[in-house]
């Protein structure tokens, strides 16, 4: 594995990146390169096209080559804990890909193009404690996505595509300031928003039978307006239980969803 040279960053070169691969037990080459503190990406990596993870997690990189869909062998791309400010619209050739985690970095709405809604193989997507209010619209042609990470963002609304992803199983928008309606007695409708909303949703099939029934019984009490009472309570409906098959069981889901949080994790150094 190349060596860390301090504060100055890791000089790569091609040879040191081909002694580095390794492969994992499903047969797959695997090239890691995790907290070397890489400044630049490096560019010679673009010559192994026949490398499919990639992991250049816990870096210092700002940017992305535009020609990064040229590594169209990538099955799994890890670029968590970075400093990148947007992504380049060719990473929608990397149609093969499986993996894509782009969370801890500071990235904005207006740096994700709309080329991710190409890449249909995607299974799993972390985009969160970025810097997000919107995705782009087109990513509803992402049938294939079962995990969408969206927590620490800056999210009001949640994208209206998620309506329509079939086989997405797990979404996560803890701390966004998520809004919500909230009706008087009077039928007024006012907006208001939690800045810690504490949210997960999972699908119903994650769920054990009596979370499952709790959480359904609690759906049809809002669908109905809050349960027949005397026009005096308070009936909050929070927009994302209309999400197809998906709810919200806070805590009682049966995957432990911090997995994805990486904020406080310590890292030993490669030596």
């Amino acid at each position: 594995m190349p060596k860390r040279k301090g504060d100055k960053g890791t000089k790569l070169t091609l040879k040191l990146a081909k002694k580095a691969i390794r492969t994992t037990p499903d047969g797959r080459r695997r090239l890691t390169l995790s907290n070397m503190r890489i400044t630049i990406f490096p560019k010679c990596l673009l010559k192994l096209t026949n490398v499919d993870e990639l992991d250049l997690s816990r870096n210092l990189i700002e940017k992305l080559p535009d020609n990064i869909g040229n590594f169209s062998s990538l099955r799994l791309l890890d670029l968590h804990s970075n400093k990148l400010e947007s992504v380049p619209e060719s990473i929608g050739n990397l149609v093969g890909l499986t993996h894509l985690n782009l969370s801890n970095n500071r990235l904005i709405s207006a740096g994700l193009p709309s080329t991710l809604g190409s890449l249909i193989s995607l299974k799993s997507l972390n985009l969160g404690m970025n810097q997000l209010d919107t995705l782009p619209p087109t990513m509803d042609a992402l049938h294939s996505l079962q995990e969408l990470g969206l927590f620490d963002n800056r999210f009001i609304n949640l994208p209206e595509f998620l309506k329509v992803l079939r086989n997405l199983t797990k979404v996560n928008v803890k701390e966004n300031p998520l809004s919500y309606v909230q009706r008087d007695g009077e039928g007024m409708q006012k907006e208001k928003s939690k800045a810690e909303e504490d949210v997960y949703l999972v699908h119903e099939s994650s769920l054990c039978r009596t979370c499952l029934q709790t959480c359904q019984e609690q759906r049809q009490r809002l669908t109905r307006g809050g349960g027949g009472g005397g026009g005096s309570d308070v009936f909050e409906e929070k927009r994302i239980r209309t999400y197809h098959g998906l709810m919200v069981p806070n805590s009682v889901a049966t995957v432990n969803q911090h997995v994805w949080r990486i904020r406080n994790v310590e890292h030993k150094p490669i030596k």
